[in-house]
């Protein structure tokens, strides 16, 4: 599989919470996708479609709980063409940072609510 997008981040709340906020925001929406989920690991991964494989790893850190985001292409077939149908990824990496950083800083306010508390570090 070859990643197509990475970003990390850190938010300042116990690992588990973070998870477990994580996995229902992934799962949630209204498409059919294939999930793994490992919480003694803090590992998740949703695929669907033909290509799209995301993977989420939640762990420790000294500042509360380091996200990790990976986008990989997933095809077992015709893995060329997966470019060519999303018009070469232009501009995929800048949008997969800045939906990952909306999420990080939703996910630093518990429950939703109160002040940013996340701290973005994106590669």
């Amino acid at each position: 599989m070859k990643t197509l997008a990475e970003a990390t981040g850190v938010v300042a709340r116990p690992p588990a919470e973070v998870f477990e906020d994580v996995l229902r925001r992934v799962t949630g929406g209204g498409y059919p996708m294939r999930t793994e989920v490992d919480r003694e690991r803090g590992f998740l991964a949703v695929q669907g479609g033909w290509w799209y494989r995301g993977e989420y790893r939640v762990t420790a850190d000294p500042g509360g709980a380091r996200v990790e985001h990976r986008v990989v292409n997933a095809a077992s077939w015709g893995r060329w063409g997966v470019p060519l149908a999303n018009r070469f990824f232009v501009g995929f990496q800048a949008k997969t940072t800045a939906g990952f950083a909306r999420m990080l800083e939703e996910l630093g306010r518990p429950g939703g609510h109160g002040p940013d508390l996340a701290r973005t570090v994106l590669r």
